[in-house]
């Protein structure tokens, strides 16, 4: 299944929880720092999303969302 993340850097406090959360480190600590002078979190390697929703899961600040590829599931998964 192919996934997608979408994290608002507003609301992104920089905990890392969704880091260290993602089995397969699609997510990383960004080098600019947001408007409230934090480093937030982005998909550093969008490729590798499979859509599991864990970091959105962990994420206290509810800045993940997530989005699934139904297309690219084969049709006995859905």
């Amino acid at each position: 299944m192919k996934g997608m993340i979408v994290i608002d850097k507003e609301l992104c406090k920089g905990c890392s929880y969704c880091i260290d959360a993602c089995p397969l480190g699609v997510i990383a600590i960004e080098e600019k720092f947001n408007r409230k002078g934090i480093f937030p979190v982005s998909p550093a390697h969008p490729e590798k999303c499979t859509g599991c929703c864990i970091c959105a899961q962990m994420c206290p600040e509810v800045a993940i969302e997530v989005y699934r590829d139904l297309e690219a599931t084969p049709a006995r998964k859905r």
